[in-house]
Formats: C-alpha cells, structure tokens, sequence
C-alpha cells in the first residue's frame, strides 16, 4: 500500500497493491493492520455506494455533530473528488485539494472528519464507493456552496447537474456557527 499525501496535510491519497495477469486483477480494499500502521481509521459505521451520471455534482457535504471520515474510491467510471478544510482555526481553513479517482486505477482518498466533500462525474457514468467512520444523520447533514469563489475549486465541468440542496447552500465563511472547531493534534 503506498500513501501519497494531497496539498492538505491529514488528507492522503491511497494505492492498494494491485496483482494482474490476463485473468484480470485482485487487491485488498481494506486490511485493518495496514490501515492501523499508517494511522488510519479500521473501524467503519457504514458504506456507501453512489452511482451517477456524466456532469453530475455532489457536495459539498458534512456532518457537524457527527462527522464522518470517509474512505471514497471509483468503482466504475471517473470522478473529480474534492476535499475542503472547514475546520474554524485550522491552518488550511478554505483549502482544498482534489484528485482523479478512476474505476481503472484502484485508489482511494482517505478525507478526516472536519472536511467538507464533494465529486463531480467525469464518465458517463460512474459508481462511487465509500466508507465512513459514523453513520448519516439526516438532522446533522451540513454543506457549503460548491461553486463558492472564496474556496476556488477548479471543478473540470462546466455547467454540472446538482440537487437542489446542493445548490442552497452557503459560502464558506468563518463566522458560520455550523462549522468545526480545528483541534490542535
């Protein structure tokens, strides 16, 4: 397994060993002692599994009370994901950082509590995978604005198809009393 830290510190892109031949492949998705030498979470509350169509855009998501780390991978198709720092008093507070997952390369992006999340689809299709380390609570369900210009996000598509929630949301700000508090590690 080999760890690839993005420009955000504490989230880290992952590339499981992969064994092929002309059968096909195999790799571990998730081996707890491996996560737990690189400090990683090994205990998950749920799965997820999205599939989309080409152009759409989910996010930027959050829980507040209940933050979830999540543990995203393509399956099938391409994905821009995105992980935003919204922790009030981080350093990285409004930074983000992006990557290519791909249902033909296995990767995963390991995003901590206290990150926003979002992904726009690429393919014409595609299935997103996920973990998280607590469960969704619709109460607790948080968001900030995906196209917000104090961010900066450079999401590769041009007009995306969004739920109606997403396209509510405010900008991130840090007077917002529903953002995170940075816990010093």
């Amino acid at each position: 397994m080999k760890l690839t830290p993005t420009s955000l510190p504490e989230v880290v892109l992952i590339e499981p060993r992969v064994f092929g031949d002309e059968r096909g492949f195999f790799y571990e998705s998730f081996n707890a002692p491996r996560f737990a030498e690189h400090g990683l979470p090994t205990e998950w509350k749920q799965d997820n599994h999205s599939r989309s169509r080409g152009g759409v855009l989910r996010g930027l998501h959050y829980q507040l009370h209940r933050p979830q780390g999540k543990l995203v991978t393509c399956v099938r198709g391409e994905v821009f994901d995105v992980a935003v720092d919204i922790r009030k008093g981080s350093p990285t507070f409004g930074r983000w950082a992006g990557v290519r997952l791909s249902g033909d390369k296995p990767q995963y992006l390991w995003i901590p509590p206290g990150f926003a999340h979002g992904f726009c689809v690429l393919s014409d299709v595609a299935d997103f995978v996920y973990k998280c380390t607590d469960v969704y609570q619709a109460d607790d369900d948080r968001g900030v604005l995906w196209s917000d210009p104090r961010i900066g996000i450079d999401w590769p598509v041009a007009d995306p198809a969004l739920s109606p929630k997403d396209m509510q949301y405010l900008p991130l700000d840090p007077s917002r009393p529903d953002l995170p508090e940075y816990v010093t590690p």
